[in-house]
């Protein structure tokens, strides 16, 4: 993690769910001045609770940065432009990024409708909640190179991997090609687990043998580590964002995916808790 930046602008982090959260603490720790913003009530923020501000406006006129955390797009659109509205007040951030995972066909919708004096940048991020408290992200970042530029102190001080891929949109179209092969894995190494189990196979020796192999994934790889990996599917759950995500990918693609891409959806849509004990070293 990169030290203090010296004479950074005011940060706003708005969405403190799973992701936000450790990703303000982190820029928090490192001093900067962060503020953060969520519809939930304020006690849900632990110690950080006293550098939430709850009113959007207030919200936006004290932020000159703002990374938005939401869930989804509907989401992302009351941020920007609805019930909170934050770029469509006087007082409002000169930078709005967001790092959401969206369809970069959304991405590039919003970029059209910035106001004017509000640059815009898309930045999604992965590596799960516990990457983010260590400051471990990686981002996949999409903008012009001054507005990057601008942002690079806040992602070194969250991040271990920054990817600037080119202009406006290029990030999500990495972030939603790389979360759809994530998905992937977490299929297949669920499906390996159950398969495991009925064949009389330890499902612990199998992930280590995998992690040494060629069936070695981020997602078993990391399974003691990941929050969720033991969810079953629910919309409301990050099983259910991870679909979401799919869907994000096959926005992107002109031919909205085949017989694969349907299957994987139904897959994902079947997957039940899974019971497995945590590692020696969890």
């Amino acid at each position: 993690m990169s030290g203090p930046p010296s004479g950074l602008a005011t940060i706003g982090i708005a969405g403190c769910g799973t992701m936000g959260l450790p990703m303000a603490e982190c820029l928090l720790a490192a001093g900067v001045d962060v503020w953060g913003h969520d519809v939930r009530n304020v006690d849900e923020f632990g110690a950080f609770a006293p550098r939430m501000i709850m009113d959007a406006g207030d919200f936006a006129a004290r932020c000159d940065i703002v990374l938005s955390v939401v869930r989804d797009l509907r989401q992302t659109e009351d941020v920007c432009f609805g019930d909170q509205g934050i770029l469509r007040r006087d007082g409002r951030p000169g930078l709005f990024v967001t790092c959401s995972t969206l369809s970069p066909r959304a991405v590039a919708d919003l970029a059209a409708r910035m106001p004017d004096g509000v640059d815009f940048a898309d930045a999604p991020m992965s590596g799960a909640p516990y990457r983010a408290a260590r400051g471990t992200l990686t981002f996949m970042v999409g903008g012009a190179q001054t507005t990057v530029g601008r942002l690079m102190p806040l992602f070194q001080i969250m991040g271990d991997g920054i990817h600037h891929l080119g202009p406006v949109g290029a990030g999500m179209t990495c972030k939603v090609l790389n979360n759809f092969v994530g998905v992937v894995g977490v299929v297949a190494v669920r499906k390996a687990l159950a398969s495991a189990q009925a064949l009389g196979l330890d499902r612990r020796r199998l992930l280590d043998v995998m992690a040494m192999s060629s069936g070695a994934t981020w997602y078993g790889d990391n399974i003691d580590a990941i929050d969720w990996s033991r969810q079953g599917y629910d919309p409301g759950n990050t099983i259910g964002i991870i679909e979401k995500d799919v869907k994000a990918y096959l926005d992107a693609l002109d031919d909205g995916g085949g017989v694969f891409e349907t299957a994987l959806l139904d897959e994902l849509r079947a997957l039940e808790p899974l019971d497995l004990e945590p590692g020696p070293q969890s």
